[in-house]
């Protein structure tokens, strides 16, 4: 695991003389989804909410684990993410909820949400993937993309889908913790040079 997860706070305890952690805090759910159609198969950007879920997968901070649904699981999903203090992604109230909403008999935008895209693009005026984020910040990367999602679907792939998505959500959970943590964000400007952006997102605020 990451040592950012630390942030998160646990505490030792002795149980029948064997020391345990108990993880305390509120509870943040870094999530993210895959589709099972594309934009130009359901006719342009305007209709996400026709995409179909394909794999959801959701990083549980106090359970301390991943919860994986796919489309027949997709009403768990929901009630998964309404146990959430706080839920965390990228881009996930424009694009996530979207795709999701049509599963559900809840307005997802009620859900304490905070959108690192949205934080993202408000600091700079302009936006920038999660992958580039990542690469500059904390020298990961994502390890395909959305197109190759899709086409894992066509083929049956879920458990390549699985893995990919699980990927996004840790990447997310990471840049966010290490926002956190250090104040900070960093990317490469067009020309080049790396530089960073500075970030006030505490989960203790956005509560």
């Amino acid at each position: 695991m990451s040592k950012q997860l630390g942030l998160f706070g646990e505490t030792e305890g002795r149980k029948d003389r064997e020391s345990v952690k108990t993880v305390v805090g509120p509870r943040v759910q870094f999530f993210d989804l895959e589709t099972q159609k594309s934009a130009d198969e359901v006719g342009g950007w305007g209709n996400i909410h026709k995409m179909g879920l394909a794999v959801g997968v959701i990083w549980d901070s106090l359970d301390r684990e991943f919860f994986t649904y796919e489309e027949k699981d997709a009403r768990q999903l929901v009630d998964k993410l309404r146990t959430a203090d706080l839920a965390v992604g990228f881009n996930i109230i424009g694009f996530d909820y979207t795709v999701l909403q049509p599963y559900s008999d809840f307005d997802l935008q009620e859900i304490n949400t905070f959108d690192m895209l949205v934080a993202v693009e408000k600091k700079l005026g302009f936006r920038l993937g999660l992958n580039h984020l990542a690469q500059h910040t904390l020298h990961a990367e994502k390890s395909a993309d959305g197109l190759v999602s899709l086409q894992w679907y066509k083929e049956g792939k879920i458990n390549q889908i699985i893995q990919y998505c699980r990927q996004d959500v840790e990447i997310t959970r990471d840049l966010y913790l290490f926002g956190e943590e250090h104040g900070y964000i960093k990317y490469q400007s067009r020309s080049g040079n790396s530089l960073q952006f500075e970030v006030k997102w505490k989960t203790e605020s956005l509560i």
